[in-house]
């Protein structure tokens, strides 16, 4: 069995918030005597976890905490989690951009990092003199980076621009070439951050292919971190999950993108009608549910789910439905669906609603519910009750197809 390329043992990183250092002489007399004696960080015994969404009551933040996780050559590890769970963090450690406070990092190989648009970018020099820069930093000869200079250029497709300064670049330039420089120079280890997302859908799609054969052909190792669980599922081998700075879950990477989507969906999305709601129909309860019946506001591509209405309605008039229709960021109508309902004898009505899987394409969309005559009046028409994200889990019609609208439809077709 191979030894890991990365192994992480026990890894912590302390910030202060607001200021640099510790804030007084005698915090940081602490800190120094307690580094030379090769005892803890007293200031660390009162750091709190990384939790973005409260104030807390101390001033010094855990933002990684008791990491512990080892990569073998040849994996691509996906790292997800939600905004402030310490990915980035993480792989500035691994990059060796950041020290880290407590715990111990073996790596057995040479990093290539893209974390931020321009990285390892000097903004004075050429786009050439920064490929043979970075070649340098790596270890690489003149010659050797002279050998990948071509097949550098045509990936970037920055060929006209190669002798401009990189700060004339625009942001989509800078990581053109910064990922093409990064792949192709040959380390054992290539860290992306989630800046593939400032690319166009053309040259995302020749950077997972490029990841792809530096794994499979090369046998080189892969970190790469996404909100993108299509791009997550898709190419990696195994995924680990943070959550406010600690290790939640590693594994199979469908495994953990799922465990990922529910913790999530514990603030699930619904609608509940106000105590004094009042009128001849309108609507209680609006709650969207994932395939198992679970309350969800993110749900898998390929399982559909289900929009389950609960509502008062007092008029006796047969022709009265109740419809739904679901949004897209533009504000237009995907599809609206109707039903006509049969009330109980206290007026309470339940619908539920169910979209099959493999229809509506990964992105985020709203819901407007109504209980209505057609053609004639509308008692309550809610605007944006509920929003749903549809998360891409792998399928063939993702990111690298470009827009292909926001519904698909499995047509009959013959010759």
């Amino acid at each position: 069995m191979s030894s890991p390329i990365i192994k992480v043992e026990n890894v912590g990183k302390l910030y202060r918030l607001g200021e640099i250092g510790t804030g007084t002489l005698s915090h940081d007399i602490n800190r120094w005597i307690a580094k030379i004696r090769g005892k803890e960080d007293p200031n660390s015994k009162v750091g709190e976890s990384n939790d973005r969404s409260s104030k807390g009551n101390s001033e010094f933040v855990w933002a990684l905490r008791n990491v512990n996780f080892e990569v073998k050559p040849g994996e691509v590890l996906g790292i997800i989690g939600r905004n402030g769970a310490g990915k980035s963090t993480l792989l500035k450690i691994l990059s060796k951009v950041t020290q880290l406070t407590e715990g111990e990092i073996k790596i057995n190989g040479r990093i290539a990092s893209l974390l931020e648009v321009g990285t390892g970018f000097h903004p004075e020099l050429t786009g050439r003199d920064n490929i043979y820069l970075n070649g340098a930093i790596l270890g690489m000869t003149k010659k050797e980076i002279t050998s990948k200079l071509d097949e550098i250029v045509d990936f970037s497709g920055c060929e006209r621009y190669l002798d401009t300064p990189v700060k004339r670049y625009s942001s989509g330039m800078k990581v053109r070439l910064g990922f093409a420089v990064a792949a192709h120079l040959e380390p054992e280890i290539l860290i992306v951050d989630e800046v593939l997302a400032v690319g166009d859908a053309e040259f995302q799609r020749k950077c997972i292919g490029k990841m792809q054969d530096v794994s499979t052909k090369d046998g080189r190792t892969v970190l790469f971190v996404s909100h993108q669980m299509g791009m997550i599922i898709q190419l990696c081998t195994s995924a680990l999950l943070l959550d406010k700075g600690t290790v939640e879950l590693i594994g199979d990477t469908p495994y953990v993108v799922e465990e990922y989507l529910k913790t999530n969906n514990r603030d699930a999305s619904y609608y509940t009608a106000s105590e004094n709601a009042k009128g001849h129909a309108f609507f209680t309860e609006i709650k969207l549910l994932d395939s198992k019946d679970n309350a969800a506001n993110e749900v898998l591509y390929d399982e559909g789910f289900k929009i389950r209405m609960r509502f008062i309605c007092k008029d006796d008039n047969k022709l009265t439905k109740v419809g739904i229709a679901l949004v897209d960021k533009f504000k237009r109508k995907v599809f609206t669906t109707h039903f006509n309902f049969e009330k109980n004898i206290d007026n309470t009505v339940e619908a539920i609603c169910e979209v099959p899987g493999g229809i509506v394409m990964p992105g985020v969309y709203t819901l407007d519910a109504a209980i209505f005559i057609p053609n004639m009046m509308a008692y309550e028409y809610l605007n944006d009750a509920c929003s749903i994200s549809i998360v891409d889990n792998g399928s063939e019609l993702n990111y690298d197809q470009g827009d292909i609208g926001c519904v698909y439809i499995n047509c009959n077709w013959h010759q």
